[in-house]
């Protein structure tokens, strides 16, 4: 079992910055692929990025790439998403999830674990 806590969620101007956090318990979390989905209310939950066990690899939706890094420390079970050059799009509802499988990870419906969410908005 891996429980996952998000922090870091706030209320940023247009252009502005966040740094979200999900941190784990539970057991070997370098074991895990980590991703940061997110949601609007009555829209489904897409993906934003991805990070393998050991970060070797990392995985970027097209609307964040070059804006948003997605990095952990398996020393502090935390994987963080540093958020550049905030939009209005960007607002939501941001969640981390874990799974064992790389294949896949753009899927929400793969993961076995889910942190309860942040919320992010940004004003212009």
């Amino acid at each position: 079992q891996v429980q996952l806590v998000e922090s870091g969620g706030g209320l940023v101007q247009a252009g502005g910055s966040l740094r979200l956090s999900c941190e784990a318990s539970g057991r070997a979390f370098s074991t895990y692929i980590v991703a940061w989905f997110r949601q609007d209310p009555g829209m489904e939950r897409e993906f934003v990025a991805a990070i393998s066990q050991r970060g070797q690899s990392t995985s970027y939706a097209e609307h964040v790439k070059g804006r948003f890094t997605i990095s952990r420390d398996n020393a502090k079970n935390t994987v963080y998403l540093q958020m550049n050059s905030l939009k209005p799009e960007d607002t939501a509802a941001y969640y981390c999830a874990a799974r064992v499988t790389w294949y896949g990870h753009y899927d929400a419906s793969g993961y076995d674990y889910w942190g309860q969410g942040t919320q992010v908005t940004v004003s212009s």
